[in-house]
């Protein structure tokens, strides 16, 4: 099998739920014992296990997957730079979500506000 050179190449993800890691396997370009050596080195990345603690890889699991072999292997991240990269990303969209929340607080609390001074 030729490895995809980048995530462009790289087949679609089907619209299921759960998949296997051999599935990841192919569509991530990636084998499988690095899979699960990723598990390993990337908090995020987290299959849910079952019978015989076989992996199954939610579509969020892959998608994660291909930006860590596009940081690797296109990006020339190590190890370390990805998941520091991986986990700033987090905490962006963390920060950008608290603040959404704390905005629609603002709103609401200004109407209770309004409502209490009639």
């Amino acid at each position: 099998m030729l490895e995809p050179g980048n995530n462009d190449e790289l087949p679609p993800i089907p619209g299921k739920r759960y998949f296997t890691i051999g599935e990841v396997s192919d569509l991530c370009a990636v084998k499988p014992h690095v899979l699960r050596y990723w598990e390993q080195e990337f908090p995020q990345l987290k299959p849910v296990k079952r019978r015989g603690n076989r992996r199954y890889y939610q579509r969020q699991d892959v998608l994660i997957i291909r930006q860590i072999r596009a940081l690797l292997y296109e990006d020339g991240f190590t190890i370390g730079g990805a998941r520091q990269r991986l986990m700033g990303d987090q905490a962006k969209t963390d920060v950008s979500q608290s603040q959404q929340i704390i905005k629609q607080l603002r709103v609401e609390l200004e109407q209770v506000l309004k409502i209490l001074r009639r």
